[in-house]
């Protein structure tokens, strides 16, 4: 019963919209108000400044890394660990603290990773500076990042418990941009190509 506690511990550390409390205590606006519409890194970063948007992203890193560090400690069980990244995601994603609307997902994804197998995390770290420099945009490049990262952990051989969190991790990414996608957010997925009609 006690494995259990550990996926709602992920959820609930993953809901704290940490983006939005400091957006509002530094200026005052609700950081989904602006840009793509979530709580994300990038959002801070245009609304309060660059430290701001770091703090951001080391807390939402956090926030993964924590209950999942704590399910590797307690329990060590493959299924919990790995429910409990994905829950994290999840809260991340959809937090019950702020109207279920929250981020992409991506720096909690990759804080369950850090505390399971830091080197996954450097591979999937370098897929998404790739898919960045490649794209050249950034929200899908993490959205790609979410969905390769399984694939690219087994291509290097990494099978334990991090390519699990990246199946998890990378299905509520890719659920999350398909919501995006059927809502009023699809046309900053495809900004360039608009641009580049004009």
């Amino acid at each position: 019963m006690t494995n259990f506690l550990f996926p709602i511990l992920g959820y609930l550390f993953g809901s704290l919209p940490f983006s939005i409390w400091i957006t509002r205590f530094v200026k005052g606006v609700d950081v989904r108000d602006a840009g793509s519409g979530h709580a994300t890194t990038t959002n801070t970063i245009r609304q309060a400044g660059f430290g701001w948007g770091a703090l951001v992203l080391i807390l939402d890193i956090a926030k993964g890394f924590i209950p999942t560090y704590l399910a590797v400690l307690y329990s060590g069980e493959v299924w919990v660990i790995a429910l409990t990244a994905t829950f994290a995601v999840i809260g991340h994603c959809w937090t019950i603290f702020a109207g279920f609307r929250g981020g992409m997902g991506l720096a909690t994804f990759g804080g369950s990773l850090l505390a399971t197998t830091p080197f996954a995390f450097l591979i999937c770290l370098a897929l998404l500076i790739f898919l960045v420099l490649t794209v050249r945009h950034s929200a899908r490049a993490s959205v790609f990042a979410g969905i390769l990262s399984a694939p690219v952990l087994w291509i290097f051989n990494i099978r334990d418990v991090a390519f699990w969190i990246a199946i998890g991790g990378g299905i509520v990414i890719a659920i999350r941009f398909l919501i995006d996608w059927n809502r009023k957010y699809r046309e900053l997925w495809l900004d360039r190509q608009k641009k580049s009609n004009e």
